[in-house]
């Protein structure tokens, strides 16, 4: 191996930051970038059998995006799914103060579940991690903020 890890990101940065770019768009793509190299940064110990640097570092960037992509595309199914479940109501202002007044009515351990579960797209195990608590604990906080919040929507 000719070229470190450090180099070759200092070399491709500009590159890997616009292919990231047209794969998720401006919003999410250096933080695409960033955590895509974390994670190679973080698993360095194979990189010296890496023939063809540029190549490995856009792989990553790439695996990367398409988790970006797929979690986006969960998200927006769940919305598109909420939206057509629950009752029109005065634009979406008045639909994000309706949600903060619903979460709200939740314990902050609730929150705390569903927010990664359903906003950062966390499994039951990595919410668990997360939180420092078992994987029980997250599915009954979950089970039961999801019967509250079905309570208060059909208030």
């Amino acid at each position: 191996m000719t070229e470190t890890l450090e180099s070759a990101y200092r070399q491709h940065a500009d590159e890997l930051i616009r292919y990231a770019t047209t794969m998720v768009g401006p919003d999410d793509a250096a933080d695409a970038v960033i955590d895509a190299m974390v994670a190679v940064f973080a698993s360095s110990a194979g990189a010296s059998q890496v023939r063809d640097m540029r190549a490995y570092l856009f792989r990553a960037v790439h695996h990367k995006v398409v988790d970006v992509i797929r979690a986006d595309t969960k998200r927006r199914r769940r919305e598109v799914r909420w939206q057509q479940r629950r009752p029109t109501v005065a634009g979406p202002l008045h639909t994000a103060v309706d949600a903060r007044l619903m979460l709200s009515s939740l314990s902050e351990q609730q929150r705390a579940v569903v927010f990664l579960t359903y906003w950062c797209d966390l499994g039951v195990a990595d919410v668990a991690a997360t939180m420092e608590v078992s994987e029980g604990a997250v599915r009954k906080q979950l089970a039961r903020a999801r019967a509250r919040l079905k309570e208060t929507v059909h208030v």
